[in-house]
């Protein structure tokens, strides 16, 4: 399996690319924009993007939904108690950066889901808080976090939807997971899960509670 990192627009999104090298079957997980290095590495690589996953429904996530989907023909999956948020620009803060956007999600998610890459298993974990949708996406020794945790910090929770009480309550959800998993971000550096154990206050809390 291979993984391929872009930090994209001004807020500077984490957007991922990951495929399975013997089928070429490809995941995209938050793009934001502008998506034609995506498209350049799915041309080359001669990927076949059968998946567009969300992390959560704020738009600095899905900019580059509609291009993507429009060069690829992929579904677009989301959690459903997001789904609400891509198509009112109060709630996906579009219309706080003077914008009006709205796109729709092909595939509704919950919690315990498996998405299958290749011969690899991604499983989805409902993680609220940041949203009321935010989601892990969680493959072999590693997890792609969204934008409820990051390197030393996590997600705010002053946003509509957010609840920083249910967020907490979600961070726990790393506790089962070993020390060496690698955590990937919404935005910031990637980093492992022991360091955030130790480093990060909101993480180091529930490992001593």
């Amino acid at each position: 399996m291979r993984l391929q990192q872009f930090t994209l627009g001004d807020l500077a999104v984490n957007t991922y690319l990951l495929w399975d090298e013997e089928t070429l079957e490809a995941i995209c997980i938050d793009p934001g924009a502008p998506v034609g290095e995506i498209i350049k590495v799915i041309k080359e690589e001669n990927l076949k993007l059968n998946h567009i996953l969300l992390t959560h429904g704020h738009c600095d996530h899905f900019l580059g939904v509609s291009e993507l989907q429009a060069a690829t023909r992929a579904l677009v999956l989301i959690h459903s108690a997001d789904a609400a948020m891509l198509s009112n620009p109060t709630l996906n803060l579009s219309s706080f950066f003077g914008k009006e956007l709205a796109i729709k999600a092909d595939t509704l998610l919950e919690d315990g889901d498996v998405l299958c890459l290749g011969s690899k298993m991604l499983r989805i974990i409902h993680t609220p808080g940041h949203t009321p949708g935010g989601i892990f996406l969680v493959g072999p020794g590693l997890i792609f976090t969204g934008d409820t945790i990051f390197a030393g910090s996590i997600g705010r929770t002053d946003f509509p939807g957010g609840d920083q009480k249910v967020l907490a309550r979600s961070l726990t959800t790393l506790l089962q997971f070993s020390d060496e998993t690698r955590l990937f971000p919404g935005h910031g550096m990637k980093t492992i899960l022991g360091r955030e154990k130790y480093f990060n206050p909101f993480l180091k809390n529930k490992v001593e509670d």
